[in-house]
């Protein structure tokens, strides 16, 4: 008996269903490219989230210094994942597209008359 696991992305990248059914196929290619799509776009709302916050903890009309660095600190570290985050995902991109094609299937040799 073998088991497989079958994983359906919702188009909310928060909503994963998984199904398991017996058989001897497991789409792991899908399964990888729905997870990296996924923690991408929760990483993307983690970024925005921190640098809204930074402005907003950077504007404040309080006299406190320290707190108002703590909100500078804060937009340049969200600037930084942001750059990382760019960079990684471009690199998934890359090996992503290498990989679909040295996968392709090879063609057919030449025929001898």
């Amino acid at each position: 008996m073998i088991i497989t696991t079958s994983v359906y992305f919702h188009p909310s990248p928060l909503i994963i269903s998984e199904s398991y059914v017996i058989g001897d196929y497991m789409d792991l290619i899908e399964f990888v490219k729905g997870l990296i799509t996924t923690v991408v776009i929760i990483a993307w709302f983690i970024f925005l989230l921190a640098w809204v916050v930074g402005w907003l903890i950077k504007g404040l009309p309080i006299p406190f210094l320290r707190l108002k660095r703590f909100g500078g600190k804060l937009i340049e570290d969200a600037v930084w994942a942001a750059f990382w985050l760019a960079m990684g995902t471009t690199v998934f991109a890359i090996i992503a597209y290498i990989v679909s094609s040295v996968q392709l299937p090879m063609p057919q040799p030449p025929q001898m008359p």
